[in-house]
């Protein structure tokens, strides 16, 4: 934030990992024209991505042009439209469950059990795992797994990891064998897959790939399959579980609008699923999980008034563009009502009055604003948005309702969070640490 308040819209930096200079901007503008680029003319810096070495080069995380395009059309049916429909319902009974295990008055990570409850529900659509897998199953075995590798990830002296192996393709040292249980796990999954057959019978994501096959006319190899099990499995549920982490921590210490969203959901209000939503909304807009995205220009780009010469990577700054006065009046105030509104006001950039609405508002004649496409990016834009961005919203949405419905939580601090970077991803410094005062009946 503090470039932002001493150069303007737009500065540059000078990272280790690079020779050349690394221009960020964070005006909609810029981003905007950014979004809507061609790939040729504006290409994704994912191929240098630190997750490169745990995912692999055939990741849809890091593919880039026309492959990235095919593979996108292959995966994107069962994370979008009826198949989100699907999870719904599962996604509350992993929530209550997950719900009836706290005790009152002991402080725990939210992190750490919201990862429970996403962990669940990704392994459901990729593996075709109906509900939490059976102690004993190969799943519950692959599932133990993943917690384990999160937790060593998430330690501190993991960044020294990243950092031997950036912009590295394969992975080398302590990454390497944290890789290699997983990898020895997701192999004998996709062989008992391969050799059960039947993969035009099932929906799930790992008999897809298995039964799709390359411009070729081939199956897609086991690596291939493997890399993109794990991009789903990780990007699937890791960055999600942070995000409710962080609507949480944001919450506890935003007495109105935590006081709101329980009257709200607990009243059975008609207002209630727009509240939860804009909550959704202004949680990720505070805290994005990711903080950046970048694209290298391969042509010379205006940005306001700087042209930069092409093969400049361009970072656009999530934080930042999320906290500008001139789009989201008092950015630091955590604000839901910022997306109720009008129905004809599709931008939270529009609101300019900065005064938050009446409960009765929010059931009545205001309704959920969706957020403008260049304005609110958290889950990135253009050919590059995440591709499970509709099953991340419907999941936070039920675990919210389900948690504000049924929990009193208070910090455990009453310091706030400072973000930690983790890889890619920025999440809550201490994981979102929470009390449970009272705990309500189903």
């Amino acid at each position: 934030m503090a470039p932002r308040h001493r150069f303007g819209d737009v500065w540059q930096i000078n990272i280790l990992s690079r020779d050349e200079p690394f221009v960020v901007t964070c005006h909609p503008d810029h981003v905007e024209s950014l979004f809507k680029a061609k790939f040729q003319d504006a290409e994704t810096l994912t191929s240098e991505s630190p997750l490169r070495p745990i995912l692999g080069p055939n990741s849809i995380l890091t593919m880039i042009g026309d492959r990235h395009m095919r593979e996108r059309k292959l995966l994107l049916p069962p994370f979008h439209g009826e198949a989100v429909q699907r999870y719904v319902e599962q996604i509350a009974g992993i929530a209550e469950r997950e719900i009836d295990r706290w005790e009152v008055g002991r402080p725990f990570s939210l992190a750490r059990r919201m990862q429970a409850v996403t962990l669940d529900v990704i392994m459901s659509g990729v593996f075709g795992v109906d509900g939490p897998p059976a102690p004993g199953t190969h799943e519950f075995q692959m599932r133990e797994t993943f917690r384990k590798l999160l937790r060593m990830t998430t330690r501190p002296i993991w960044q020294l990891v990243d950092l031997q192996n950036l912009r590295r393709p394969e992975p080398r040292g302590p990454m390497r064998l944290a890789l290699k249980p997983i990898d020895e796990q997701l192999y004998a999954a996709i062989r008992a897959r391969r050799a059960a057959g039947g993969l035009d019978e099932r929906a799930d994501v790992l008999s897809l790939l298995l039964a799709a096959r390359d411009e070729d006319g081939e199956q897609l190899s086991d690596r291939h399959v493997r890399d993109e099990l794990m991009s789903l499995v990780l990007a699937g549920h890791e960055t999600t579980a942070n995000s409710l982490a962080w609507t949480f921590e944001r919450l506890v210490r935003s007495p109105a609008a935590y006081d709101r969203l329980r009257e709200i959901v607990r009243s059975d209000d008609e207002g209630a699923d727009d509240y939860v939503e804009a909550t959704v909304y202004e949680g990720m807009r505070v805290r994005p999980v990711i903080p950046i995205v970048v694209r290298k220009v391969k042509r010379p780009w205006q940005l306001g008034e700087y042209v930069v010469p092409a093969q400049t990577p361009v970072a656009m700054s999530i934080n930042a563009l999320h906290h500008r006065e001139d789009v989201y009046p008092e950015p630091f105030a955590f604000r839901p009502e910022r997306f109720l509104g009008d129905k004809q006001q599709d931008d939270p950039g529009a609101d300019r009055s900065g005064e938050p609405g009446t409960a009765g508002e929010a059931s009545g004649r205001l309704a959920v604003r969706k957020p403008g496409t260049y304005t609110w990016i958290p889950f990135g834009g253009g050919v590059r948005r995440c591709l499970g961005a509709a099953l991340a919203m419907a999941e936070q949405k039920v675990v919210l309702r389900a948690i504000a419905r049924r929990t009193d939580l208070r910090a455990a601090s009453a310091r706030p969070e400072r973000p930690r970077q983790r890889n890619v991803t920025m999440i809550p410094g201490r994981g979102g640490r929470v009390i449970v005062e009272r705990k309500l009946a189903l």
